[in-house]
This record gives C-alpha cells, structure tokens and sequence, in this order.
C-alpha cells in the first residue's frame, strides 16, 4: 500500500507572524524578533487554534496512519496540541521554513532600503528562482520535498497529516499536482495558507487532486481567530 490521502496543516499563529504584520503595518525595515527561526513559538491565538485542530482530527472517520512535522517549534507545539501527543510524529529537516539567508527578519521594505540589488535580482528572477545568498529559492524547497515525499508516501498506511510551513504547503501542491512555475504562482497570488488551516489532497489512479485548500471550519466552530499571515517569511 502507500499513501492516498494526505492532509496538510500549518502551524497556528506564531509569535514571528505577529511580529512580522506588526513590523508591515509600521513600515519598519525589520522584524523584531530575538529568536532562531527554529525557536519562535505559538502566539497564545496560535495555541488555541491549535487546540481547535482537535475538533478536525476528531471528525474523521478513521484515525490518522502516519504523523509528519517539520522540526520547527511552532510546528512541533501545533500538533502536540491538535492530537494530544506528538512523540510518535516523525520529525524530518526538509519539512523545514524556507531559509532566507541575508532577508532574513527583514520586510519588504527593509529589503528594499538594506539590499537593493536582491530586490532587483527577486524582480528580474522571480519569486520562484529567486536565492538569496545564504538562502533558498522556492526551487531549492521544491527540489528537498520532492526528495521527503519519494520516500514518505511509499509508507503502508493509507493516511498522513503534514504540519508544517505556509511556502512547504505550497510548494507540495507544487510537486504532487503538479502545476508548473507559472502556474504555481498564480495560485499563490491569489491563495493563501492560513494558520492552522487544513488542505487535502487524495490520489487516484489518474494521480494526485485537491479536494481542500486552506479550510478553517474548525477555527470557526471554536471560536479561535482566523488569521492570515503570508509573505516571504513564515516565521
């Protein structure tokens, strides 16, 4: 067997997706943000809509077969809350954020004002191609998904539920749809991966297909906020 219906989560709200809209809506160049990326937590909205997640997994008609997460706290704290214990989650590096090297904790702004030549180069590139030294591009994402999810949907059980990244959602609807550059970032353009949200994909003989994007019944159902923080940085 493998896998043929797979869920895909982002972390609730962070304490960085607060500092980061914060910094947007102030105009400021950079996000104040003391932490590694690796280490910025759930804002207390994330955590209670992590906890509305449970409402989710409780409705499904079977239990879920396998758990995977990226290794980024925000993600690790979404599912322990949504299912109550993650120590049998399988915890995989290139479910990670996007890296952005030197635009790292900087806005759009702050790119602008502190690197204009990225931002020429992100211009001229795209937002696809675009790598930022000591970074990534969505291509370099792309190419270390498609390397987890070669050996992660061989496994026996029908089901999987990823917790992870608002660019990792979109870049394996990316890979398992698939939709070229263009189309990619078309749907990312008019598209976004709200926390701790819901996407579901199941596969057929004719291949993978969407059956949800970004689904937030269960928020609503629980009174936790809605939020929506896209942008470069998910952190």
């Amino acid at each position: 067997m493998a896998v043929t219906r797979l869920w895909l989560v982002r972390h609730g709200e962070s304490e960085g997706n607060v500092a980061a809209s914060r910094a947007e809506r102030e105009g400021s160049p950079v996000i104040a943000l003391d932490e590694r990326d690796a280490d910025v937590e759930l804002s207390p909205t994330g955590r209670e809509q992590a906890e509305a997640l449970r409402t989710w997994v409780a409705s499904l008609d079977a239990p879920i077969d396998e758990y995977w997460v990226s290794p980024y706290l925000r993600a690790r704290q979404t599912l322990a809350l949504a299912v109550g214990d993650d120590r049998a989650a399988l915890v995989d590096e290139r479910l990670r954020d996007r890296e952005l090297g030197i635009l790292d904790l900087l806005t759009w702004k702050g790119v602008e004002e502190l690197h204009p030549e990225e931002a020429a180069r992100r211009r001229h590139l795209g937002k696809y191609y675009h790598r930022p030294p000591g970074g990534e591009s969505w291509a370099d994402v792309a190419l270390r998904l498609r390397s987890f999810l070669g050996e992660a949907l061989d496994r026996p059980g029908p089901s999987a539920l990823v917790v992870a990244h608002d660019a990792v959602i979109m870049l394996i609807l990316h890979v398992l749809l698939p939709l070229d550059e263009p189309k990619l970032m078309a749907f990312a353009a008019t598209h976004t991966v709200r926390n701790a949200s819901v996407t579901e994909l199941v596969r057929d003989d004719e291949g993978w297909k969407l059956v949800t994007f970004s689904a937030v019944d269960h928020l609503q159902t629980e009174g936790a906020d809605v939020t929506v923080h896209g942008g470069e940085d998910d952190a």
